[in-house]
């Protein structure tokens, strides 16, 4: 299966030469610019005389726990139904997740916590970096089985810049006034206020005024799910491949790869709730995006169970649509749930979203190959595209209906412009819409750049015929499987190439 000797030898340099370039630049950039913020630091933490039990960590650690736990295990074992793709979907999601973490980290690093020559990290910057990491493992869903490593790893060094770029342009760009006396945090739209006071290696630094959040999107719906989505398909449709019929045999699930990526839905269903509410304000921040998302979630896998028996074949159910669209509940409340959505909101919102997303999946998936010629592998626009800009939509709406009476005190903690007076309900319901557009002109631009990249002759692509095949990039035990099961000779992979 490893192909012609040439394509061996290029293989067994193109990967290695390329990590350890990637983390040896990333090491020498950490070593320059990267210092543990004042809540990380033990001379100035102490400093301040501040008792341990305050510490930010303690707070929002559990929420990282989980959120590492969905990027790993849940991605990572969600992409495993391919019946010869399972060492590649999980390995290469550790590969990607470990090298796209550290460069998002000085990516969004420079955009948003770059003070007096260094970039300040603590255990917030470990959840932004993760939420980084979510975004790139959606786009690879949609090139499952027809890329190599290196090709993946070029990938993610393009689209976490992007990403960092769209989420600043969200969060600061969009019609930036200097709010009050207070610094906002960023990364995932959380925007609650952070210290008087913030590290940096030489002692106490000065307070510098920004805005506030212009855009919400605390769980991601656009900055993530339709971002990450949107990239990965549009860099597919350049990567089209006409000949992929080839691969199809190996395109299917068998019973115990289906079975393996129900434990990363599962893992990703118990987990989102987490995932939304990571970076919120602590308090009742947290508590009611936890809430909205977790009763979301419940009725999104009614409403996949329902459409699923209803479409389906002698209205059997269909592991496909289990297996991804009962997540979608957690996708669409991405954006509103830290909103006033209400727990009914959130139900109905819910089951909208397993319903289209289901629906995608039984009629829509063909159509985007057929006749857009985008080769959707993990089926990422069901499940992260559509309920992605259904939640973007949701805000806009849940946004335009802000009042003080609905959110009393709370108002300045998610709507701070309204709150002040200086933004109406409805220019920040149209401040929303005008984020996803944005984010989608990112992620459109940025996925055909992506292709073009992905597309330059050297690097090491699997042939039309050898797509969704672990051998071609992995020691595989066990070569005694029967005919329909075995890869190809190589004698029969140089005669297709």
């Amino acid at each position: 299966m490893a192909g012609s000797p040439s394509r061996a030898a290029g293989r067994r340099l193109q990967l290695p030469l390329l990590c350890l370039f990637l983390q040896g630049a990333t090491a020498v950039l950490f070593a320059v610019f990267v210092r543990y913020n004042h809540k990380t630091d033990a001379a100035l933490w102490h400093r301040g005389n501040h008792s341990n039990a305050d510490n930010e960590f303690y707070f929002r650690y559990p929420s990282f726990q989980d959120v590492h736990a969905m990027v790993f295990v849940g991605f990572g074992f969600l992409m495993v139904f391919l019946q010869r793709y399972g060492f590649s979907s999980v390995g290469f999601t550790f590969l990607l997740a470990a090298f796209a973490l550290q460069w998002s980290t000085l990516v969004q690093g420079f955009l948003h916590s770059f003070h007096s020559g260094h970039i300040h990290v603590g255990v917030e910057s470990m959840i932004n970096a993760d939420f980084c990491v979510g975004a790139v493992l959606i786009s690879s869903g949609a090139l499952l089985g027809k890329t190599g490593p290196a090709q993946l790893l070029l990938m993610a060094l393009l689209e976490v810049v992007l990403f960092g770029i769209n989420e600043f342009v969200l969060l600061h760009l969009l019609g930036v006034r200097v709010w009050g006396g207070m610094e906002w945090g960023v990364g995932g739209g959380q925007g609650q206020p952070l210290s008087q006071e913030h590290g940096g290696g030489g002692g106490v630094l000065p307070l510098h005024l920004t805005a506030p959040p212009q855009v919400r999107d605390a769980g991601g719906s656009m900055t993530i799910h339709t971002f990450g989505a949107y990239f990965g398909l549009v860099l597919s449709r350049v990567l089209y491949r006409p000949q992929l019929e080839k691969s199809k045999h190996r395109q299917g699930s068998v019973y115990h790869s289906d079975l393996f990526a129900m434990i990363g839905t599962i893992f990703l269903w118990i987990f989102w709730p987490s995932f939304n509410s990571a970076l919120t304000a602590l308090g009742t921040g947290q508590h009611q995006t936890a809430l909205n998302t977790y009763y979301s979630l419940a009725a999104s896998t009614l409403s996949t169970f329902a459409l699923s028996a209803l479409v389906g074949e002698d209205g059997r159910l269909d592991m496909v649509h289990i297996q991804n669209a009962a997540l979608a509940g957690g996708v669409v409340v991405g954006t509103s749930s830290e909103m006033m959505l209400t727990p009914f909101g959130a139900l109905a919102a819910g089951f909208l979203a397993g319903t289209v997303s289901t629906l995608g999946y039984k009629f829509f998936t063909p159509i985007l190959e057929s006749k857009f010629k985008v080769q959707d592998t993990s089926g990422v626009h069901n499940l992260h595209g559509m309920p992605g800009v259904l939640g973007a939509l949701l805000g806009v709406l849940v946004a335009g209906l802000a009042t003080h009476e609905a959110y009393g005190d709370g108002l300045e903690r998610v709507f701070p412009l309204i709150a002040e007076g200086q933004r109406s309900a409805t220019s920040q319901a149209m401040y929303q819409l005008f984020g996803l557009f944005v984010t989608l002109m990112f992620a459109s631009v940025g996925g055909g750049l992506g292709g073009l990249l992905l597309k330059l002759p050297f690097l090491d692509s699997p042939l039309d015929s050898q797509c969704y095949e672990d051998q071609v990039h992995w020691q595989v035990p066990g070569e005694h499987e029967d005919e329909a099961q075995r890869p190809l000779r190589v004698e029969e992979a140089d005669t297709q190439a």
